[in-house]
């Protein structure tokens, strides 16, 4: 094969749990001859340095480091992981190239970086390595990145538990090791809920590394888990693990739903999904929750805001979802929120969120009318005008 030939398939494997992944990237070495792996340890950051270690099965093989981008460790990883790629791909004496995330790295932002390369790079798998027994601790744990040695810049504000729901909520595999304690019934029915689109492999069974070749769709993954078209987890009640997916065609009061924000973060291990606020009614909004902090983001607008001439420019992906929940008068608009959680309070929580609705009086009164009402987001969200 001529160099301009070669292709390099590459493989992500992260998570926070970092026995497991350890254990997962072993798994794949001993699974597909051939494999060799790139890991960048952004713990010396602080030093100003991102080291960089290569090693197949038999050991080491080379290491170096770079500098601090922009003050930012993850922006290192960037610049130098394509070019130490590539290097592999040239030499042309492995089948498969893993990159092990350090800890806190989201595969999300790397699976892009290593797609744009192209060619000889080719993305072909990604999966998050978990402890089974460790997804309720670190769902529930809103510790900041930064307090634990795990930030990835300065301005690194995420937590814990935001970083753990992104990170297996991205893969299309995930690669469960379990550590000192073993995984309860419970433990596997909250992971399964959670992802259920995730084809889940025990570390140890030499499957993990063959299904990393299969192939990776970037741009399905995506959509994924934008908030307009997100797969989310359907309804599940399952050894003490419950997911309500709840859905409504009408919109929230928005100050009415700001007083029910705390309990509604605090209501489940995770939570996530779209939706609409009467005061703003062409704007699509995130949801999302976990470790007891929650994050509401614009999104642009609805599509059914949108002019038709400008659909075409829409994913596809997004107009098929949106076709699922199309209403009459409000189109795409919807209530669309999934929470997930052992010992879940469904009738609670069902009682909660349909009393932040506009009542049959307010929702009657249309449009121009909610739009005037007080403004509860705008600490969130850019002020209405």
């Amino acid at each position: 094969m001529s160099p301009a030939d070669r292709r390099l398939p590459v493989a992500i494997v992260g998570g926070l749990h970092a026995d497991a992944r350890r254990a997962a990237i072993g798994d794949i070495l001993h699974a597909v001859p051939g494999t060799v792996v790139l890991h960048h340890d952004l713990s010396a950051a602080s030093d100003g340095m991102v080291h960089r270690a290569v090693r197949d099965i038999t050991g080491p093989v080379s290491a170096g480091h770079t500098p601090l981008v922009n003050d930012c460790a993850c922006c290192a990883l960037r610049e130098d992981l394509v070019p130490e790629l590539l290097r592999l791909a040239e030499d042309g004496a492995y089948r498969l190239a893993v990159v092990e995330l350090w800890d806190s790295v989201e595969p999300q932002a790397m699976a892009a970086v290593i797609a744009a390369a192209g060619a000889p790079l080719e993305l072909t798998g990604v999966a998050t390595a978990v402890d089974p027994a460790l997804v309720l601790p670190y769902l529930a744990n809103g510790d900041d990145l930064a307090e634990v040695g795990l930030a990835a810049a300065p301005t690194d504000q995420r937590t814990i538990a935001d970083t753990f729901a992104r990170q297996i909520e991205y893969p299309t595999v995930l690669a469960l090791s379990e550590g000192e304690e073993p995984a309860d019934d419970a433990d596997q029915a909250l992971l399964a809920q959670l992802t259920p689109t995730a084809r889940r492999f025990q570390v140890g069974g030499g499957e993990l590394g063959p299904e990393l070749l299969t192939g990776f769709d970037l741009a399905a993954a995506a959509a994924r888990q934008h908030p307009s078209c997100a797969l989310l987890p359907q309804e599940a009640d399952d050894h003490g693990v419950t997911t309500l997916a709840w859905r409504r065609d009408r919109p929230f009061h928005p100050q009415r739903l700001y007083a029910a924000l705390e309990d509604l973060a605090c209501v489940a291990a995770r939570s996530r999904g779209r939706f609409w606020l009467a005061d703003r009614p062409d704007t699509l909004l995130s949801w999302d929750a976990a470790g007891g902090a929650l994050c509401v983001e614009s999104t642009g607008p609805w599509l059914a805001a949108l002019p038709e001439a400008a659909w075409e420019m829409v994913p596809a992906e997004r107009r098929v979802a949106a076709s699922l929940d199309w209403h009459p008068q409000h189109g795409d608009r919807c209530q669309h929120l999934t929470f997930t959680s052992p010992g879940l309070d469904r009738d609670g929580l069902l009682e909660l969120l349909d009393s932040c609705l506009l009542t049959d009086g307010e929702y009657a009164a249309g449009r121009d009318v909610w739009q005037q009402l007080p403004h509860a987001f705008d600490e969130f969200l850019d002020p209405v005008s």
